[in-house]
Parts: structure tokens; sequence; C-alpha cells
């Protein structure tokens, strides 16, 4: 295929409203170039976080271990616990206090959760719903903190705000000192199924047993660090947490026929398996193909019909982790196989009841196996030694062990959508082992930062799981609908996600397809992957801020970024690229030995063939940008002997004028047609006038279908 040439001039640029003209006004005005550095927005560097991305030679951050005994009260459905905690101020700075998050508070019966959520009275609902919504008095959630004390027993100082707690220290904590102290609390777990949240139980009316996912179960310490100082924001139930690393001992007590999984090394299988659990368990620790099952479905039916009155103890240990959970049942069965990340075996591990197989014995745990490989490519290699999938019917993660959804018909079939959802749910939830279990950013601050990433992520382990899986989030054309909606209703992705309107599509949908389209279309594979990994290897168990990650981005890469992240991140901007018209010339050699260039203005794309010893056609086509994005222009030429050439301008191609560009092309052949982003690259959101000669009616549906296909 033969090159597009260019005309005397790479690019005509039409003077726009971009510049103030002399000739027009004598009035100044800001930088508002698209391509202005982002500088003015970003915080400046210092020793703890470097120019480049990195963290900085004074980089510190804090150190919190939990010493913790539980017990599962599960007649009642409650939780009781007490925790020694031990907190190293690893800071440069003298602290007159801590703060504790008690996430469970949300629950309580005096919450201000329900208060910030407006409400009206329905025309018509449901009598469960009207029972619920107006008459039972409202769920007793929320922890009971019994005491607070220090190490010695002796009372220590505390105010409660809602979520948070304060530690009202003696003494000032000094840089270099750890503190001590102990809490001992209970609290009522909330049926997730009818009330929701993170963590709860499901109960089953069958043989009244309930499935346990608990989470945010303990009062823990908030972040302290340079950028927020205290992490204390409330916890208003949808963004996240933002916690430190440290060490776990944690002793679980619960009915002895139950089985159990949690964040941490089991400390005494031969306490809580029986001998032949332990040999399939061996087994499994050998097997890197199929899942071996450890506990049957046989074996767990067989259990969940009796409730034994006696109890045993799980003991764990978990190093460097930012958080802890669990889930235990009677009805679980378990599966497990191994995992082989670069020559180190991890296992890959699931429970479910006998509700979600075969689909969770069929898919589960490869899903699990399948997102450590992934990552581990694209980022570090795992460091824990397992991951666990739960049959929790949420999408909820925590440090190597999650909650998911997915449940068979009664028969045990089940549809492709309920099992590409349920594979969907299991890998995102298991990747967030490494966006935010480990790369540990701020979730209550910056929700994309982890959700974001890890739905990119995501996106690449679905394709090696299947290459045909049906991806709903992150290529450019599914977030077309959302970015072209309704600007009152839309919120930048650099926005706080509790002040979100749509969570999704703004914490999830639009970061990922951010990425996708760095990688596909503006920076390529080697440079996008080369920069990601960058990022992931500086700040795995480190805390990372958004600058944190655009200026990584752009130093292992050389590329300059600012223009996209002010544009994606910053703003509600949308794509929008047309062609505003096109100009044919025809070349005529004068008697002088110059050559005349003659427009023709017939229609249509055909010319007059060029008076010249070797015919070249010549066209100078105009683009538009109705929309407040700057975006590579990829044009797509169709000549007139059938064949086809791609060409990508630069989004740089826009710096001196926002609103209209003209590029000159000459060809060996005749062009026929004109089409911008053919494959959908860039999320343009009006593709009515992406192409010319404009497309007919038939011809434009066509393409509007292959957007939603």
């Amino acid at each position: 295929m033969r090159k597009i040439g260019l005309l005397i001039l790479s690019f005509v640029f039409v003077i726009g409203a971009t510049f103030a003209q002399e000739s027009v006004t004598k009035e100044g005005h800001t930088n508002q170039n698209k391509f202005r550095q982002l500088k003015e927005i970003l915080p400046t560097p210092n020793l703890q976080r470097t120019a480049s991305g990195a963290p900085g030679i004074k980089y510190t951050q804090q150190k919190v271990d939990y010493n913790m005994d539980i017990v599962l009260d599960d007649e009642n459905a409650r939780i009781y616990g007490e925790e020694t905690i031990t907190y190293h101020n690893n800071s440069d700075d003298t602290l007159q206090y801590l703060w504790v998050q008690l996430d469970q508070n949300m629950r309580a019966a005096d919450s201000k959760t329900p208060d910030i959520q407006s409400s009206r009275i329905p025309g018509k609902t449901s009598t469960a719903r009207f029972n619920k919504s107006y008459i039972d008095a409202p769920f007793d959630g929320g922890f009971k903190i019994e005491h607070v004390k220090n190490i010695d027993n002796s009372n220590l100082s505390y105010t409660i705000n809602q979520t948070m707690m304060r530690i009202n220290l003696a003494q000032p904590l000094a840089s270099g000192e750890k503190f001590q102290f102990k809490i001992k609390w209970w609290y009522n777990i909330n049926n997730h199924r009818t009330d929701g949240g993170r963590s709860g139980y499901e109960h089953f009316k069958e043989n009244g047993n309930n499935n346990y996912v608990i989470a945010q179960f303990y009062p823990r310490m908030c972040v302290y660090d340079n950028v927020e100082g205290w992490q204390n924001d409330q916890f208003w139930g949808r963004s996240e947490f933002a916690l430190e690393f440290g060490d776990f001992t944690v002793n679980i007590t619960t009915p002895d026929d139950h089985m159990l999984g949690a964040t941490g090394v089991l400390k005494n299988p031969e306490d809580v398996f029986s001998k032949k659990e332990l040999k399939r368990i061996e087994k499994a620790r050998k097997t890197f193909d199929n899942p071996v099952v450890i506990r049957t479905q046989e074996e767990a039916e067989k259990i969940e019909k009796k409730k034994s009155k006696k109890t045993k103890t799980w003991q764990f240990y978990a190093e460097n982790v930012r958080d802890y959970a669990f889930a235990t049942s009677r009805k679980f069965i378990f599966d497990a196989m191994a995992v082989n990340i670069n020559g180190k075996t991890v296992m890959a591990e699931s429970l479910y009841s006998k509700e979600a197989n075969p689909l969770y014995g069929d898919h589960s745990t490869r899903a699990v196996a399948q997102t450590l490989k992934t990552y581990s490519r694209y980022t570090f290699d795992y460091p824990y030694h397992k991951a666990i999938s739960v049959d929790g019917q949420m999408g909820m993660e925590y440090p190597q062990i999650c909650f998911n959804p997915g449940r068979p018909n009664p028969d045990g079939t089940y549809s492709d959508r309920v099992k590409y959802r349920m594979i969907k749910v299991t890998i995102h939830e298991v990747g967030h082992n490494f966006f935010p279990m480990i790369v540990n950013s701020d979730e209550r601050q910056w929700t994309w930062m982890d959700e974001g990433l890890n739905s990119y992520m995501e996106m690449l382990a679905e394709l090696d799981y299947d290459k045909d899986f049906p991806i709903t989030r992150g290529y450019p054309k599914n977030i077309v609908r959302y970015m072209a909606g309704d600007q009152s209703r839309i919120a930048p992705i650099m926005s706080k996600g509790d002040n979100v309107y749509s969570f999704g599509n703004n914490a999830y949908g639009k970061p990922a397809t951010a990425l996708w389209i760095l990688r596909e279309t503006i920076m390529g594979k080697e440079l996008f992957d080369h920069a990601f990994k960058t990022y992931a290897k500086r700040w795995k168990f480190k805390h990372p801020t958004p600058a944190d990650f655009f200026r990584t981005m752009e130093d292992a890469s050389g590329v300059d970024l600012d223009w996209f992240w002010r544009g994606w991140f910053y703003t509600t901007d949308v794509t929008d690229i047309g062609i505003e018209g096109v100009k044919k010339f025809y070349a005529e050699e004068s008697n002088n030995g110059s050559v005349n260039f003659v427009e023709d203005k017939s229609t249509g794309l055909t010319i007059k063939k060029p008076k010249s010893a070797k015919p070249k056609y010549f066209y100078e086509v105009t683009y538009n940008k109705p929309g407040g994005l700057v975006m590579p222009i990829i044009v797509e030429l169709t000549y007139a002997d059938g064949t086809k050439e791609k060409k990508t301008y630069p989004a740089q191609i826009w710096r001196y004028n926002d609103k209209q560009v003209t590029k000159a092309i000459h060809s060996d052949k005749q062009i026929t047609k004109i089409v911008i982003d053919p494959d959908l690259e860039t999320a343009d959101v009006d593709v009515s006038n992406n192409s010319f000669p404009r497309e007919k009616k038939d011809q434009f549906s066509k393409f509007k279908k292959k957007m939603k296909n």
C-alpha cells in the first residue's frame, strides 16, 4: 500500500477563538490551552513524593499490628471480639491523638447514613418493604464498645464521632515510638441478603443455617500520612477504606462443624480439618490443572443437617496486610488448586454452598488462578500464599479473600449470562488483591484509583480466561452513552466517590476506558505496559496518590500526558471529532516551470486527473472538534481500487487551535471515502459527522449498530 504523502505543509491551522488577536483586543488572558502543563493542579513534589512519581528518600508510612480473639455466636448471629493494637509512629510528626474506624456504626440504630439520602413516599410498595420501612424497629447494628484500655488495663480516654473514634492520648506519641491499647466489643451481624451491606450473613430456611462473610468486624486504625494527615472521613456506606499495613494474629472460634477461610496462614490445620481433608489439601498443593475438592458437596450436605454444640478455634497469622476478613459456614464445599507464579506455588481456593454448585465448581477456582497469573504478568508477582473466592452473593474484596455472586438454577443449569457475570465479578474482586490491597491507594478519597485501575486489569484477565469474553466495561464504545449524558448528572473522575451520581461509570467504567485508550491508541502496548508495571512495583505495599500515578506513567514512558489527565480525569468533556469539509485540487504545470494547484469544486471526492508526468490526487481535509476533549484524529481512507489505509494524527495536532485543523493529503490513488475513528477507539459521542461523503441514513444506522455491538 502506498504511503499518504504530505502536500507542501504538514498541516494548515485556522486561527480561532483560542488566540487573542492584538487587532481585536488588548486585554490579556490566562492560559486555557488544552496542552498546558498540569503542574498548577498537581501537588508540589517533596522528599516523600518525587516529581518522577516515585516514593522519595524521606517516604514514611505507619504500621499497625493487631492481636485479636474473635468468637462467632452462630445462634444469635453476633460477633464478640477483643483486640490489642500496636501502633507504630513511623512519621516525623508527634501525634496528639489517634483515630480508629468504627465502620459497623454505619448500621447503628442512630446512624446518620439514612438521613443524608433523599426519600419520597412511594405510590405503591410491597407489604414486606412497607413493614421494613415504616413499622419494624431499626436494626440494632453498630459496635457495642465494652471498653478501651491501656496495655496495663487502665481506662483509656476516647471520643466516638459516628463511624470514627478518637483515642485521646495521655502523652503525645513521638516519632519512632509505638503505642499499645486494647478494645473489647460486640455487634449484631446484619443479614446482607435482606438489608444489604459489604459483609453479614445469608440465612437458609431449609436447615436454619447461615453463610457468614465477615468484614469491617473490628475497630481499625485510620491512615496518617503527609497527604491528608489523619484520613478520618466518615464512612457513609459507599466510598471504601484507607488502611495501614501490619501483621495480624487472629484466633476465630466457630461451631465445630464449620468450614472457614480467612486472611493469613492457618497455623493449626490439624485442629480444624479432618485427616481426609488434610490429605486432599496436600494433593491440591501439587495439582496445577484442576481444582481438588477438599470437602465435597455430599459431605457438606450431611454436615449442614445437624448443628454441632461444640466449638473449635482457627488460628491465623497474616504478615504485611492492610485488612482482615473471613467467611465461615457448615454448608461450605471447599476446593483448591495450585498456581505457578514464576516458580512460587500459590493456592487458588473457593468456598461455596450447594446452591452455588456446579457453577462455582466449574469456574470459581479457575477464575482465581487466571486472575493471579494475568495480574502478576502485568504488575508484580502475587506475594501472598493464597487467594480465596467465596459464594458470598455480593461483590466485595479483602486481602487474600473476596465475596462473589452467582448461582445456577435449582436443577444445576446456568446460562452464559450467569456464568460470565460470576467469572467477571470473581476476577474483579480477586484482582483487588493487587489494587488496593497491595498498591494501597486511598479508596475513601479516590475510588477510581482502585476500581478503575482494577477494572482495566480485569479486562486483560477476562480475555486470557476466554478470548471471546463478553466485556461490558472498558471498551470505548461502552462509555459513550454515559459521557454523552446530562452534564448536570456527571462528575469528573477526580471526584470523591460519595459525591458522584453514576458511581459505576465514574469510578469503574470511565477510568478503565481511559487506560484502555492510553494502551491501545495513544501510547501503545509496550510503553504503557512498562509504565503501568513501574507504577505497580514502585507503590506496592505503599500509599500512592493520583499525582504519583500520573507522574509515573509519564516518567516511565517518555510520553507527555498532561493533556490526557486534564481532559479525561479533571473534566467531563467528551470526544466529538468530525469532518467539516473536503476540498479537491489538481495540479497544472505552467509554462515557466511552476505548478499551480487548482481547486476542483465538483461534488464528491472524484477529481480530474492532474496534468503532470506523475498523476497524483490532492485533497485538503478540514476537521472540527465540537467536543471538549482533545484526542488523536484516526482517519481511514478508502481508495477507488477498494484498498484502505489508516492514518493517526497525534492529539497534539490541536495544540494551536482547539476547534479546527486542516490537513493536506496527496496520493497516487483516488480517494472515495474518508472516515474518522472507524474502529470506535476514542469514545466519540457523535459519529454522524465522522465520514465524508456523509453517510446515508441506512449506512449511518449500520455504523450505530456497530457501536452497540
